[in-house]
Order: structure tokens, then sequence, then C-alpha cells
């Protein structure tokens, strides 16, 4: 069965082009052109993933990414911006956002974002947990603590901690972290990654807890104690 996409946009000529071109693709593809009837169509047609643009009427991409997110755990979401501001795409990534795309685009890249992030398992089949220091990952119900302080992440955030802990002490590299995350399909070359960790960091650290995500200058990232 093909999987199903909601496309989210106020723009008829984008809606129109994304719907062509995403059925080409051999998408089911399902459309909302503001915040509301997003929302609507999600609920009466649970999407496999959502395209969502971040300037609409009524309900701005940010609260109805928020919504989705809190209906669905594991629904993945790609964001549309205008703006390439690292503000702008943390504000996505904290409303639950999985990845996101700055316009104009190529179309092929918005079809290899799609494939990475379809590819994704939803959610972890496993029982038990992984532990590293007074981190504690459970990946059957993927909560996280960090000694007696629950933290809640989005899936993506979840992806690259649970990448991280599979390989304590280890220095992974940036090619690494996107292919095992993002996926082979990802196209590099943007700081997707940086903004990830940033957002991890701020998390792990909001008790006032030493770093345990370490950048390691010209390599990549190690999960360590200090």
């Amino acid at each position: 069965m093909a999987a199903r996409i909601l496309v989210v946009d106020d723009d008829p000529k984008v809606l129109s082009l994304m719907r062509r071109g995403l059925t080409f693709a051999g998408y089911a593809v399902d459309q909302a052109a503001d915040g509301d009837e997003a929302l609507a169509v999600a609920r009466d047609n649970p999407p496999d993933l959502v395209v969502l643009d971040v300037m609409l009427p009524k309900l701005d991409g940010i609260e109805v990414c928020r919504r989705l997110r809190a209906a669905d755990r594991t629904l993945p979401i790609l964001m549309l911006t205008a703006r390439d501001r690292v503000p702008d795409r943390i504000a996505g990534l904290d409303a639950g956002a999985d990845d996101y795309l700055v316009k104009p685009f190529a179309f092929d890249e918005l079809l290899a974002r799609i494939r990475a992030l379809l590819r994704r398992p939803r959610p972890a089949e496993e029982h038990g947990g992984l532990q590293f220091s007074d981190l504690v990952l459970d990946t059957s119900t993927r909560d996280l603590y960090r000694g007696e302080r629950s933290i809640e992440l989005t899936t993506r955030e979840y992806e690259l901690l649970e990448f991280l802990m599979r390989h304590p002490r280890q220095v992974l590299t940036r090619d690494q972290i996107f292919e095992q995350v993002w996926g082979s399909d990802f196209l590099g070359g943007s700081n997707l990654i940086d903004v990830h960790v940033m957002r991890l960091r701020d998390k792990l650290e909001a008790g006032g807890e030493p770093r345990l995500i370490h950048t390691i200058r010209g390599a990549g990232y190690s999960l360590r104690e200090a």
C-alpha cells in the first residue's frame, strides 16, 4: 500500500505541484491550505508523513506541528520554511518536527528527505534500555531519565541519542550520524546535526548536569564523561 502524505501549504500552486509530483512518485496525497484544515484531514485520514509549511493562515505551522506531535509521537513531520535562520529551525524542531527544508528547494531533495523519514522504524519493538552515566533510555517506551529527572525528546532527538548511547565513548563522524539517523538518501551539507545536538545538550543539561555529548573537533561527536 502506498504511503499517505499530507501536504499543508496556503499556496495553491505549491499544493498542485506537490500533489502531482508526489502522486507520480507513487504516494497517496492529501492536502490542506490552512492549519485548521490540516488537523481535520489528519484526524479523518491519518497520514504516514506530513509536509508542513510554517507560514499558514488560522493556525501557523508551528502550532499545527505541536498538535500533531501531541497526538502521535512517531508521525514523521517535514517542515518547510522560507527563512533559513537557526532560531526558525529551532522553533520547528522544538515543536516536534523531524526535519526541515528551506524554500525554494529541489523536488528531488524533498523526495529524498521523505524516503529517509519513511524508512525510519516506528516505534522500537525491542524491550529493555540503555544506560550511560546517570542517563537511562528505555527503548521500549522511549522514555529518557537523567537521574530522577524525566526528559521529553522529539523523535529525531531520540534516534540521535539512541545512536550515541549504543556507541558510548566512540567518536562518531558526521557521515556516520547522517547515515544512521537521517538515512543514506539524506543530502548532507546542512547543520542539522549541530542543531539537534545543541537541543539535546540543552535538555540533558537543564538541571545543571555535566556535559555528556562532546564535540570532537574536526571529527564528529562522542558520548563520554568529561
